[in-house]
């Protein structure tokens, strides 16, 4: 049976071939997403979600995070219990339906299987989202060969015989003692979403940074961190990051099998941005921001993806006209403005970007928002993928 995902648009966007969306470590500020985006997602989305452990961290994150908003946790403001979940979306909350499906991600055909059998089951009419998770068979499946046939294609397999419903990819937890399959297991995933359009959850990627944007390439997924693959441990960074900052203030305590509180805090901040992300929030618009499409059309780049530089073009039909191109990273911080167009000029114009900021500073990989302002206002946006 076939399931409508109704989508509403909080704004009216262009957007370019890239239609990939990646939901990493830049998607963690809790505090970015609209109330009218979270009351979006649960209006919209009813969601199956198939787990072991390793899973149990998104929901887990995700009823701490109830009362840690009810209590003003990160100066949040928002109405008590907005971002209740539950099995049937009852009392005005999201509709999960936790370990929906038995198993995970890493048992083929089972996990398959399994999703076939439950969305073929008429109770689940409403189902139009389906998300699985690792628990820790990605080394192996990537080290035997078999990702891309027992994960990736029978995914994609089942977006064609379910159109009308989102599955979601996911990445596994990172294991240092794996580290180089890992590694390439993950990246492995990415690439597929990014050049085949797909909606993926980045575990790896959130495991990899604190809450300060600090990348750490050796870590595990209990958050310790390593001096390199046979180095020592360095430590462990969301307990560090957990001591120096204020509990019930900064970050909040909940289970998080096998690791951290904080970490389970960042796949719940995650989690909320791809359900809203799926209910048709734009984070780089503002909420009220609508895009008048007219005669001044912005170009898609190229190339797209691109490293380490990508041309946009656009033109201009009107005469005295001030142009700016700016361009957003996905928490919808400006990074980069380019305003030197001479006034009064027609036709098709180019602006070569080389990744880096207004500073002159490199910006890191991910996808990056550029919009075209003409007499200030917004006339067109797309979106562009860096990878370094």
């Amino acid at each position: 049976m076939k399931r409508m995902l109704g989508i509403i648009l909080l704004s009216i966007i262009t957007i370019s071939a890239i239609s990939a969306e990646i939901i990493d470590h830049n998607c963690t500020d809790i505090t970015q997403i609209p109330e009218s985006a979270i009351n979006q997602a649960k209006a919209d989305l009813h969601i199956a979600y198939g787990h072991t452990s390793h899973g149990s961290q998104l929901t887990d994150g995700m009823s701490g995070l109830i009362d840690f908003a009810n209590g003003g946790g990160l100066g949040l403001s928002l109405p008590t219990d907005i971002f209740a979940w539950n099995n049937g979306g009852t009392g005005g909350a999201l509709d999960l339906h936790d370990y929906a499906m038995g198993g995970d991600c890493g048992y083929y055909p089972q996990w398959y299987d399994n999703t076939i059998n439950y969305l073929n089951d008429p109770s689940h009419s409403d189902v139009n989202v389906i998300i699985w998770s690792w628990c820790g068979q990605v080394d192996d499946k990537y080290a035997a060969g078999t990702l891309g046939s027992e994960y990736l294609y029978p995914m994609t397999q089942l977006e064609i015989d379910y159109p009308d419903v989102s599955f979601i990819y996911m990445t596994g937890h990172v294991d240092h003692w794996d580290d180089a399959n890992n590694k390439a297991a993950n990246q492995m995933i990415r690439d597929y979403c990014i050049t085949n359009d797909k909606v993926l959850y980045d575990f790896a990627a959130i495991e990899s940074y604190d809450p300060d944007g600090t990348f750490f390439e050796f870590p595990h997924d209990n958050c310790n961190y390593y001096e390199s693959v046979t180095g020592p441990l360095l430590g462990n960074w969301a307990t560090e990051w957990q001591n120096s900052h204020t509990v019930n203030v900064d970050w909040y305590d909940c289970n998080s099998a096998h690791s951290e509180p904080l970490n389970a805090n960042r796949k719940a901040y995650a989690s909320w941005w791809l359900w809203a992300t799926l209910a048709g929030w734009d984070p780089f618009l503002p909420v009220n921001e609508v895009v008048i499409i007219d005669k001044e059309i912005l170009l898609s780049n190229f190339p797209n993806p691109f490293n380490p530089t990508t041309t946009i073009s656009f033109s201009v039909t009107q005469t005295s006209s001030f142009v700016k191109l700016e361009i957003f990273n996905i928490k919808g911080q400006k990074v980069k403005t380019f305003t030197s167009f001479p006034n009064g000029s027609l036709g098709t114009r180019e602006v070569v970007w080389n990744g880096t900021d207004d500073n002159n500073q490199p910006v890191s990989s991910g996808v990056y928002y550029y919009k075209l302002n003409v007499n200030g206002k917004t006339k067109a946006a797309k979106k562009c993928l860096l990878l370094k």
